[in-house]
């Protein structure tokens, strides 16, 4: 029984992105930049919404929450990643494997509830604009933005917790950049089929029941739209929702390519860089640079620093 609980492991070697020198502090710098950009750029929408009155609708509160769960996600992967491309040293213990994959399980779980809230947000906007102060107040956004929080968290939870059930003794290399939960249960010795079937119980319903949300709420849209008289109210209405439907495209197209069937090898790694580190960077300038009214409060904050003359 010594000898057993001996095996166990408690540490594990990430195998990262590559072994080779020059390769690595290319990667080293140009994901350094990246997570430099995106911590920037979604703290920067952050701070922007939080300061502004004008920006204190729901649309907006979503945003930064979204914003701020990009920022979140980058953060769970991206530092642990640059240790490992720095250095030789890629060891990560079993409760740091927990703790990254839980913060990186809340973000994304979050982007989805907060992506269907934000298609419902446009769709009651451009459908039902008279009942839009009813239906999406303030208080109701709050609640809608507590409630994404509270079933992230519920949903991290439950998998991490049935993660520490695990005991790994197969090898203590993850075939991964960072702890996610397939490699892991490659590298279990217990049978991780409960996990397994908790997937298909709760992240499924999850991805079902929101991408379902932002479907049916641009089916809605688009007939909507569709039916206008007015040209220029058509381009308006379809603008608001560019940005918002170019992200959420971006998002779900990746997370199903992601969340394959269970598969060896390192297929997946290219899906994940994009998912975890490329979307964070993505979004804060997808929602930014085509929004005229964070351009504008941009340019007034610039203008009262002086960065920018008046012209």
């Amino acid at each position: 029984m010594a000898k057993e609980n001996e095996s166990l492991t408690t540490e594990f070697i990430l195998k990262g992105l590559t072994d080779h020198p020059v390769l690595k502090t290319l990667l080293f710098l140009v994901f350094l930049t990246i997570y430099l950009i995106t911590m920037v750029g979604n703290l920067g929408l952050v701070a922007l919404i939080f300061m502004e009155r004008h920006l204190h609708t729901s649309m907006y509160i979503f945003l930064g929450n979204l914003a701020l769960m990009d920022f979140c996600c980058s953060s769970a992967i991206t530092p642990k990643m640059l240790q490992n491309l720095s250095s030789k040293d890629r060891m990560i213990s079993l409760y740091e494997c927990m703790v990254q994959f839980y913060f990186l399980c809340l973000a994304e779980t979050a982007d989805c509830f907060l992506l269907a809230a934000m298609a419902y947000d446009r769709y009651v906007a451009i459908c039902k604009p008279l009942q839009y102060h009813t239906m999406i107040s303030k208080k109701r956004c709050i609640q809608m933005t507590t409630g994404a929080y509270i079933a992230s968290n519920l949903h991290s939870m439950i998998h991490v917790g049935l993660l520490l059930r695990l005991t790994f003794c197969r090898s203590s290399q993850i075939d991964h950049f960072f702890c996610d939960i397939l490699p892991l249960y490659r590298l279990s010795c217990t049978d991780p089929y409960i996990n397994e079937l908790m997937i298909y119980i709760f992240s499924m319903p999850i991805q079902i029941i929101t991408i379902a949300t932002v479907l049916i709420s641009y089916v809605y849209i688009l007939f909507t739209v569709f039916k206008m008289k007015s040209r220029e109210g058509r381009g308006k209405a379809l603008s608001t929702c560019a940005s918002h439907f170019l992200s959420v495209s971006i998002f779900y197209i990746c997370l199903l390519m992601y969340i394959r069937p269970f598969e060896e090898g390192d297929k997946d790694i290219p899906v994940a860089i994009f998912y975890t580190i490329v979307i964070p960077l993505l979004n804060p300038f997808i929602y930014s640079l085509r929004n005229k009214e964070v351009i504008n409060v941009l340019k007034k904050i610039m203008r009262t620093y002086n960065i920018l003359k008046e012209t």
